[in-house]
């Protein structure tokens, strides 16, 4: 019984956590639709569109912000709820639903922010990324195929651009939204059968009581 209250903290965290991933994700996507009125994903155009949002749209600079905060904040929530989850010892087949799609939406929080980094096409980002592009044309096999596909074939330009906006703002973004949903029913799931699970124990050592 000692370990119940801690258990209780612990579980209620998660689903606590699982709501703000869900609220972060949402509001990452919400102003990631906003910005993309004005975005332009080209190699010339997508520095320019970011300078206009930020200096001449009302409330632009506000709405980049919120999506930088909302971007970076899910990648924190998602790694402290992977911990929680693990100091919960909740690594069991019953949590086994939650448990992955954590670990999936952190990876994908992570991706988000990596096809970020040339979206601003500033002398940062763009040398940061070729650092990269190394890293993943050295790994074995796929290494090569992986470039290809970031860049295009070719050298680092619009297309490239145009490549990582479409993971960045489709495919990455949307896979974020689901998991979140996953993760947060799951744990609302098995939170209600272990509340079941408890009662029924409370139930049967009453009557052997």
């Amino acid at each position: 019984m000692k370990n119940v209250p801690y258990s209780f903290v612990l579980r209620r965290l998660a689903t606590i956590l699982a709501i703000a991933i869900l609220a972060l994700s949402l509001l990452a996507a919400i102003t990631g639709i906003l910005l993309s009125f004005y975005y332009e994903p080209t190699a010339g155009g997508a520095y320019n569109s970011l300078k206009m949002i930020k200096f001449e749209i009302p409330n632009g600079w506000l709405i980049q912000r919120i999506h930088e905060i909302a971007g970076n904040g899910l990648i924190g929530v998602s790694l402290i709820e992977i911990v929680v989850m693990f100091l919960g010892e909740k690594f069991r087949p019953s949590w086994l639903t939650a448990w992955i799609s954590g670990i999936l939406l952190t990876l994908t929080a992570i991706a988000l922010s990596w096809t970020a980094m040339l979206l601003d096409w500033t002398q940062v980002g763009y040398w940061r990324f070729q650092i990269e592009l190394g890293t993943l044309e050295a790994i074995p096999i796929i290494g090569s195929l992986l470039r290809t596909i970031l860049t295009g074939g070719g050298a680092v330009n619009t297309v490239t651009v145009a490549h990582l906006y479409t993971l960045h703002s489709y495919v990455l973004s949307i896979g974020a939204l689901i998991l979140a949903i996953i993760h947060l029913g799951g744990l609302l799931i098995q939170e209600k059968e272990e509340k079941q699970v408890l009662q029924e124990t409370q139930a049967n050592l009453s009557l052997s009581e």
